[in-house]
């Protein structure tokens, strides 16, 4: 009777977590279907040649003048955009949990910020085009009314700068979704404590708070980085193929007609994957150090 008892009991426990298992089953089996077997298909298909033979020719032609090029320059706006926004966004998120903003304004730019975050890829190089293209809104109207063109004095939207400043339209509002709960969870004796112990406002910042948030704003600028290293639509809309990032190069490997090269284009996937792998493992390590100091 007793062993019976145990029997039931133990099986009890163990028929209860089955059934919570089967709660991460739909996220287990989109995890597998849009991440491990795309992954695994870079993987192999960066190893092969058209014909399906292993080949590390796609690796040694990542070495290309022209390839490193598009890394170099897609790593160079992920972190012009990574850093603007993340500083833009954190001074917005600021004035919004601390700046003493009515609520009814608070509550209008975070719902701004959820609309703007995705709004991205044709919609938003079209807004931008209609906005401060050649004869854009702006452009016309700075031309007409100021005498200023703003093309006569070095400014491109279909360039580096320009497509950068597409990308903080919703590099910003991210950065703020992202950083307004830790800001809020910044409690205020934090702060009296300081000030009752001489600290000025700087020192809080620089020896309390920036320590505290150190963690999170890691995240925020990988985040942000990885959001613009991996952005295809609205810079191919914008620039129509004139910038050679490395997602657009990837489209033409794979999709065009005239360079079409699917396995080279896994392998500069692969390469994507290999240096986004590289900055979270670096985030890792940062933040191991940083608890360490807190500590």
């Amino acid at each position: 009777m007793m062993a019976e008892q145990l029997r039931r009991g133990a099986v009890a426990p163990l028929s209860g977590r089955l059934r919570s298992g089967l709660g991460l089953l739909p996220f287990i089996l989109f995890a597998v279907a849009f991440m491990l077997l795309p992954a695994g298909s870079l993987l192999i298909g960066g190893f092969q040649d058209p014909a399906g033979h292993f080949t590390l020719d796609n690796i040694y032609r990542l070495a290309r003048p022209d390839i490193m090029g598009s890394y170099l320059l897609t790593v160079q706006i992920s972190l012009v955009t990574a850093l603007g926004g993340g500083v833009l966004g954190f001074l917005l998120a600021y004035g919004i949990t601390l700046g003493g903003l009515p609520r009814f304004v608070q509550g209008f730019i975070t719902t701004f910020c959820g609309v703007a975050s995705n709004f991205a890829g044709v919609p938003l190089a079209f807004a931008f085009i209609s906005t401060l293209g050649r004869v854009g809104m702006i452009t016309v109207l700075l031309r007409t009314l100021f005498g200023i063109n703003l093309y006569d004095r070095g400014f491109n939207l279909y360039s580096f700068w320009g497509l950068s400043l597409t990308y903080l339209f919703f590099q910003i509002p991210l950065m703020v979704l992202i950083i307004t709960p830790a800001l809020e969870g910044m409690k205020k004796q934090w702060r009296e404590a300081a000030e009752s112990l001489g600290a000025s406002a700087f020192q809080y910042w620089r020896m309390v708070a920036l320590p505290v948030l150190a963690p999170t704003l890691l995240a925020s600028f990988i985040l942000l980085f990885g959001n613009a290293f991996g952005a295809y639509a609205t810079a191919y809309a914008l620039t129509g193929g004139l910038l050679n990032i490395t997602p657009i190069l990837i489209g033409a490997q794979i999709r065009g007609d005239v360079l079409h090269d699917p396995n080279l284009g896994y392998a500069l996937a692969l390469g994507m994957v290999i240096l986004m792998a590289l900055l979270i493992l670096a985030y890792s390590w940062l933040q191991k150090t940083y608890s360490r100091w807190l500590q």
